[in-house]
């Protein structure tokens, strides 16, 4: 295994990311949409998530594959990022057939960010027009760090951000994550810096600081956070041929590198979600061993992703919280 070109999600061919954000709003949208719709599906293991459309995402659902997945700020207000999208794709002239009318399908996951010091005193709700702004903006190489959903997402300790990574099996099948990290828990070890997910890093992409001394096994770590404030929200996408079933086993498995890479994780505060997608461009040569191989390919990669969202996490004035490169960058 080892990283793709860009070691973004957009190493899995046919997949585009855009990114919108509002700094005075210090929120914003991300979107990945595909050159086709692509079949996808949800876990969640938080205890307070916000989506839409996520119910359709259910093997035993009519419509199999989706247009567009979003990640949002904005808690339920920033749902409507989902809508700009969908609009956007509708004048396209992409969507679900039905008739002579096609509705493009779009689920999306948000995050909580009303409460990180940006202004929220606005009149029309603008996630709608952020949404549409991000698909606007979809391109194979894209920013990470203080950008789209992550813009003004805070962690336990540290800014949060928006990350990504990828990889490449040996079987020539490629992974990638895309994360919104807005986490109740921390992805620093300890007082910093080296992050919980080191043992997974490839090629230095946050830091290479190796690993660091971990909490004592009885430390007892206390909510950053209120109720409904945190969440960390993420994509994992494969070029390989899966059905629904087999790509929410795949989302399932991803869940694994959110617990390696924030700690704590999963908690009742927190509304973690996986999505998945599969392109379908790769069929699985033996779908048991294929299976197994892209649940700890997608862990891996997601951990990964989380750790790279801090690590390029910038600074801005008025910021509640320091970001990792101004508290422990050279």
């Amino acid at each position: 295994m080892k990283p793709g070109r860009r070691n973004l999600i957009t190493d899995v061919e046919g997949l585009l990311v855009g990114n919108a954000q509002d700094g005075d709003l210090r929120s914003g949208a991300t979107v990945l949409v595909g050159a086709r719709p692509f079949t996808a599906a949800v876990h969640v293991m938080g205890g307070a998530p916000g989506t839409r459309e996520t119910d359709l995402l259910a093997p035993d659902r009519l419509v199999q594959e989706v247009d567009a997945l979003v990640l949002s700020g904005g808690s339920a207000f920033g749902l409507d990022a989902a809508s700009g999208v969908a609009e956007g794709l509708r004048a396209m002239g992409r969507g679900f057939a039905v008739g002579d009318m096609r509705v493009p399908i779009v689920p999306g996951a948000i995050l909580f960010d009303l409460l990180n010091g940006g202004d929220k005193g606005w009149t029309e709700n603008p996630y709608g027009r952020l949404g549409r702004e991000a698909l606007n903006d979809a391109r194979p190489d894209f920013a990470i760090g203080s950008v789209g959903a992550g813009c003004g997402a805070m962690t336990g300790d540290l800014k949060g951000g928006l990350g990504s990574a990828s990889a490449v099996l040996d079987s020539g099948v490629t992974v990638g994550a895309l994360v919104a990290v807005n986490a109740l828990g921390s992805v620093v070890m300890g007082e910093g810096p080296q992050f919980w997910a080191a043992p997974w890093e490839m090629a230095s992409e946050f830091g290479g600081l190796g690993p660091g001394t971990a909490p004592a096994p009885g430390h007892e770590p206390t909510p950053a956070k209120r109720m409904g404030e945190a969440t960390t929200i993420a994509i994992v996408a494969t070029d390989a041929a899966l059905t629904q079933a087999q790509a929410q086993r795949m989302a399932v498995a991803a869940h694994d590198g959110m617990a390696r890479a924030i700690v704590p994780s999963h908690t009742p505060l927190d509304g973690d979600l996986v999505f998945a997608v599969a392109t379908g461009a790769r069929p699985l040569a033996d779908p048991l061993a294929g299976s197994f191989a892209l649940g700890h390919a997608a862990a891996c990669c997601l951990a990964r992703a989380i750790a790279r969202a801090v690590h390029a996490a910038t600074p801005m004035p008025g910021d509640l919280q320091p970001a990792w490169r101004a508290r422990f960058s050279r």
